[in-house]
């Protein structure tokens, strides 16, 4: 018998229908009304179980226009944003084109380096807004975390390509705290060539490393990426906008 209240009860199934799918970014929720008939609990039921995830970061809450689904990886206490939701949430395309796995990882940079000290796991992808390159993003993790990491598991197009919902849902990664470093420098041919910018363009890197409950390194992502970075530093968490 289940003995939770009704709120964390109609939290849950929303929740689950969230994570699976059934909701898309974007979407507005069923009314208040709708959910209550739905679950057979009262609308003030419905609201404080919404409320819950609107603090979650899952949903945002609008006067007159009801609960959008505004996020499937809440950014919660770290820096880290979902790129493919904030796309997505925009009312534009994301794409992430897999350009290479490579697995042990050659050439760590010792910024890398300094954080791991066993065989690395490297995810190159051209991440995309509308067809037009936006960001190269490198994603180092251990090894023995990702294994048997193959090409099929990085889906191009899709609210499921966000990296933050690919190591959690494909390898159960999970992390707790992330610490973050912009720079600004000018792009090799590398990048350059990735980016379709010329030499020595001007951009942005960010280095995010990201830590589990015991304070141990999950992964590092590092992006360079076109663009401004802006953030919002209200509320208890900070939002980056792509």
């Amino acid at each position: 018998m289940n003995t939770a209240p009704k709120y964390q009860v109609v939290h849950d199934e929303i929740l689950a229908r969230l994570q699976s799918g059934q909701y898309a970014i974007g979407m507005r929720l069923p009314t208040e009304g709708a959910l209550a008939r739905a679950f057979d609990v009262s609308r003030v039921t419905v609201r404080k179980s919404l409320e819950m995830l609107v603090r979650a970061g899952y949903l945002t809450s609008r006067q007159g226009s009801g609960y959008s689904v505004a996020t499937l990886s809440p950014p919660a206490s770290t820096c880290l944003v979902s790129f493919t939701d904030k796309v997505l949430i925009e009312g534009r395309t994301p794409g992430a084109k897999l350009l290479r796995i490579e697995t042990p990882a050659r050439d760590v940079p010792a910024a890398v380096a300094a954080y791991f000290d066993e065989p690395l796991v490297l995810v190159e992808r051209l991440r995309t807004v509308d067809g037009q390159p936006r960001m190269l993003t490198q994603t180092w993790m251990p090894q023995r975390l990702v294994p048997q990491i193959r090409a099929a598991q990085f889906p191009e197009t899709g609210q499921n390509q966000s990296i933050l919902r690919i190591l959690r849902e494909e390898f159960g990664l999970d992390w707790t705290s992330a610490c973050e470093t912009l720079n600004s420098l000018l792009a090799t041919a590398s990048v350059s060539n990735v980016l379709a910018v010329p030499v020595n363009t001007p951009i942005l890197s960010q280095a995010c490393t990201a830590f589990d409950k015991d304070n141990r390194p999950v992964f590092f992502d590092l992006v360079y990426r076109q663009g401004p970075i802006s953030f919002d530093l209200a509320g208890p968490a900070r939002r980056q906008t792509a």
